[in-house]
């Protein structure tokens, strides 16, 4: 097993103004999440908010402690919000197993000591994408089946941004510190995500975009709204969003992505609105 490991520094939309392509990328694209028998994990430094990627393949594999963590083992002062979208697989999380079957999320609690991921079929192995952020009390673990998943239809083919949002980890859901996680899929014909754009000071956000067809991308902007930005994404990577920064994307075709959330406010619709002629 191989555990990829790295930080990324917090930056202001005063230095973020001055970044090139390049450097703009490396602060905040996550390019690889997925490789066979291995994790790979970067910590961000706004709200210490982890994200990775785990793929089982030829073994189990056990979520790791960097050392950038100071602690005992990874849930020691952290949840842990998991979702798999590949093939059939299995999370062990102190000796309780949960099955998880593409797009199944599954929530773990603070003080879980050892967690384990499994592919049910190698051949078509589990991909299971992870947000984790610090906490304050221990919630149970839960695995979301599709009867507690808060469905929101929005967006019209009019304004090419007709799209399915699946609150999966959320307040209203199951009781969680300050994760929040959900899964929008976007209709056939529709591009847009998160347009109109908002921002919200109180939360961070990680995007993974995934479900892009072969040969297709995801531009996602970001900034303030009177200065943006763009990075363009391929199948199935991540963008780290500042709480300063809007988070929005267009395709070249349909897509999905997961948003992952943390930070001092769990109201949902906590968002400050900008109207789509502001942007700059």
């Amino acid at each position: 097993m191989k555990l990829h490991f790295e930080s990324r520094y917090a930056f202001s939309p005063e230095e973020v103004m001055k970044m090139d392509t390049s450097q703009l990328r490396k602060a905040f694209l996550i390019e690889k999440l997925f490789e066979s028998d291995s994790i790979y994990l970067t910590l961000s430094y706004f709200d210490r908010f982890i994200a990775g990627g785990a793929m089982p393949l030829t073994e189990a594999l056990t979520l790791a402690t960097p050392d950038a963590l100071k602690a005992n083992y990874f849930l020691e002062r952290r949840e842990l919000g998991i979702i798999n979208v590949g093939g059939k697989g299995k999370v062990t999380a102190d000796s309780i197993d949960y099955d998880l079957d593409f797009k199944e999320a599954l929530y773990i609690s603070k003080g879980t000591k050892e967690i384990r991921f499994h592919s049910i079929n190698a051949g078509h192995p589990a991909k299971f994408y992870l947000n984790s952020a610090p906490a304050h009390h221990t919630y149970p673990s839960k695995k979301i089946s599709k009867n507690d998943i808060i469905v929101v239809e929005t967006g019209s083919v009019a304004t090419a941004n007709h799209r399915v949002i699946n609150k999966l980890i959320v307040s209203q859901v199951l009781p969680i510190c300050q994760l929040q996680i959900g899964l929008t899929e976007l209709k056939s014909g529709s591009v847009w995500n998160t347009m109109p754009p908002h921002t919200h000071d109180r939360r961070m956000e990680v995007y993974f975009y995934f479900e892009i067809q072969e040969s297709q991308s995801v531009c996602h902007f970001m900034g303030t709204t009177d200065e943006t930005r763009h990075i363009w994404l391929q199948n199935e990577q991540a963008v780290i969003s500042p709480n300063w920064s809007i988070h929005a994307g267009a395709g070249t075709s349909n897509y999905s992505f997961i948003w992952g959330m943390a930070g001092e406010n769990l109201d949902y619709d906590d968002m400050d609105k900008c109207a789509i002629n502001e942007l700059r």
